[in-house]
């Protein structure tokens, strides 16, 4: 092995770029699963409020109890328990997942003057002026 090939195995870029393929891997292994679940929930929400609809302009809403409203409704009864259900299985952070991971890479790159875009691309910052009192 030659000292070339040596110097560029251990040089820091191959780490880097390393990084970031993994964290654009990342990324994108959660973009199918993000595009589903953001299909559940805005399919559910549309349900929920046409059924809300529904439900606040029935004549028979007022005259009737609360629990027998929603026993009239049953569309909008089980769309609003699916939807109470996702959202405490945390269908919102699953929703928001590439983002958080973004924004998370993006913190700890900052210590670094780098940063990356939402796909996961590092992005290297110009190098900070040195303060007098760190020379």
């Amino acid at each position: 092995m030659s000292l070339d090939q040596t110097v560029c195995e251990d040089s820091p870029f191959l780490d880097l770029k390393a990084f970031e393929r993994r964290l654009t891997e990342v990324i994108a292994s959660l973009q199918p699963a993000t595009l589903r679940w953001r299909m559940l929930l805005g399919f559910i929400s549309v349900c929920t409020a046409v059924g809300a609809w529904h439900w606040l302009t029935d004549p028979n809403t007022s005259a009737v109890s609360f629990t027998q409203s929603l026993y009239n409704h049953p569309f909008f009864t089980t769309a609003s328990i699916i939807l109470v259900i996702l959202f405490m299985m945390g269908v919102h952070r699953r929703v928001i997942a590439p983002s958080i991971i973004t924004q998370r890479a993006r913190s700890v790159l900052g210590d670094f003057n780098m940063s990356c875009d939402d796909t996961g691309k590092l992005i290297l910052k110009p190098k900070r002026p040195a303060h007098p009192h760190e020379t």
